[in-house]
Parts: C-alpha cells; sequence; structure tokens
C-alpha cells in the first residue's frame, strides 16, 4: 500500500493505492521496501538518471533510504561514497556497495570527497541531512553537477541567492510521488524493486521491529541516530 494517513491500525484507501505482492516477498520486506524503495528508485533513475562511472554523494548512508539508493546506484554503474554518523555504520554502508564512507556530525565533509572523487567533486549528491549539511554538499559538487535535496524533517537550508550558487550546478527538491503519480507507474516501479529482490540484487535491511504500542520508543530510537536500516511497526 502506498496511501497517504496509513499511518494507522485501518484505512479506507483507493484501490489504485494497492501493489500486489509476489508470493517470493513476505509482507515484512514489502513494506520495508516500498516507500524508501520507491524514493531510492526516483533519485536514482529519474530526478538525475546515474551514468555508469558517476560519483554519488549518499548522505545517511547506513539508514533505509541510503541503503536502497546505494545498491540502486551500483546497479547502475555509479560509485557511491557515503556518509554515515557514526563509526559502527561504516561496515553496513560498505555492505551495501559503498565505495567509500565517511564518519561525520558536523557537516565537515567536503574535502574528503573532493579528494576522493580525485579533486573534481561528484556528479550527484542526495542530502537529506538537513541545514548542517548543505554547504559541505555544495563544497562536494564538480561543474555542473546536480544537488538533490529531500526530506522535510530536518528542515530546509534557508533562503538561497541563486547568483551566488557554485559552478553552475543544478539544484531541486525531489518529491518521490512524482515517479509513480499515476496507477501504471506505481505497479511498474515497484515491480522492478520486487524483481530486484528476487533475483538478490536488491536487499532490504530491516533495523528494528516494534508493537504499533511502542511507536514513541520506534520514533526516539529514529531521532537518536542509533538506528540502521529500516524501522517496522507491527499493528
Amino acid at each position: 500500500v502506498y496511501a497517504p494517513g496509513s499511518y494507522a491500525e485501518r484505512a479506507v484507501l483507493p484501490a489504485e493505492a494497492l501493489v500486489p505482492i509476489p508470493d517470493a516477498i513476505d509482507d515484512r520486506t514489502a513494506a520495508a521496501v516500498m516507500m524508501q524503495g520507491l524514493t531510492a528508485s526516483h533519485f536514482a533513475t529519474d530526478f538525475y538518471p546515474v551514468q555508469p562511472g558517476d560519483i554519488a554523494l549518499v548522505h545517511a548512508a547506513a539508514g533505509g533510504l541510503g541503503l536502497l539508493l546505494t545498491q540502486i546506484i551500483k546497479l547502475r554503474g555509479g560509485h557511491v561514497i557515503g556518509r554515515v554518523s557514526s563509526a559502527d555504520k561504516v561496515a553496513i554502508a560498505k555492505e551495501a556497495g559503498a565505495d567509500h564512507v565517511i564518519v561525520d556530525t558536523k557537516g565537515q565533509f567536503g574535502q574528503e570527497v573532493l579528494r576522493l572523487s580525485g579533486g573534481d567533486g561528484v556528479h550527484v549528491v542526495y542530502d537529506g541531512s538537513g541545514p548542517k549539511t548543505f554547504q559541505g554538499s555544495l563544497d562536494s559538487l564538480r561543474r555542473s553537477g546536480t544537488f538533490c535535496w529531500y526530506g522535510p524533517v530536518l528542515g530546509g537550508p534557508g533562503p538561497l541567492d541563486i547568483m551566488s550558487l557554485p559552478k553552475s550546478i543544478k539544484i531541486g527538491y525531489a518529491v518521490f510521488f512524482d515517479h509513480v503519480h499515476t496507477p501504471a507507474l506505481l505497479h511498474a516501479r515497484s515491480g522492478q524493486l520486487f524483481d530486484w529482490i528476487t533475483s538478490e540484487k536488491l536487499k532490504v535491511r530491516i533495523g528494528g521491529i516494534y508493537p504499533l504500542a511502542e511507536a514513541a520508543q520506534a520514533h526516539a530510537d529514529m531521532e537518536s541516530r542509533a538506528t540502521t536500516g529500516k524501522l517496522l511497526l507491527i499493528p
């Protein structure tokens, strides 16, 4: 299911928001991959179609979205520099395919990204980590690079002077619904995700499973930045 208002025990929703799950995929894996998997697919195929040899900077690379995005970029022949918030997440990001992983919580990663990209910078940045990382992400881009900003939870970068943006970069706010704005697209894009899972090209990491009564704890754990992968609530 993908529909607004589905964060509940019961929901009334249009039939076109339903997606059939292949028998080979269990319900929890399907639930874990839908929102973040479709988002990752949008980022790497529509918003910026990653090409073989492209270098991408993926923030929160050990989170549910970051792990899926890294794998899809690798499937398309790209290279990934991941940023994580603690050393214990490095191995998880690398297991998903990240070529290099930077540990940073202060937004001071730009110079290291430039070094790892041979001094040129990356072709695309995927950043949903809030204002703290915005300048570092700008600094990490090569000429004519693409900045994919997403996720309203941690806030936006504030007002921008577009004439001050460097290197002829392109910057935009990615809304994943644009990737699946018709039932046909929803079925096609979710079907692609399921195909990758059943062929073992895409692995879904479930970092925690909580009963609905412990929803507050799930949110607290997520906000602590100590979690990895996708968290599930079970009604």
